[in-house]
């Protein structure tokens, strides 16, 4: 059995833990990548070029990464957000369930 919770309680916890997958999926998303280092232009005499964020994951994990950390985020949004059963043992006397 869980703790019962105020509605209020619930929402605030559905933030937090949407703000928690949030940090979590950047620092995944962003593992390997290369920060930017302020050039941004190109080497003149050079052929090459410069490109920032270079390396990483793939764009297709990055994109299945979101879509499990939102996937989590759902199903638990809406085990916090059903309604609770009240079973007959804790109803109160005197109603019907």
């Amino acid at each position: 059995m869980r703790p019962r919770l105020l509605f209020s309680q619930r929402v605030v916890l559905i933030v937090a833990l949407a703000f928690a997958l949030y940090v979590v999926g950047m620092w995944l998303t962003n593992l390997d990548t290369h920060p930017f280092t302020g050039w941004v232009a190109y080497a003149p005499l050079s052929n090459t070029t410069f490109s920032p964020n270079v390396g990483g994951l793939h764009p297709w994990v990055r994109v299945v990464i979101w879509l499990l950390l939102t996937i989590v985020w759902t199903v638990t949004s809406l085990s916090l957000l059903r309604p609770l059963r009240v079973s007959h043992d804790e109803a109160p006397s005197g109603t019907t369930p």
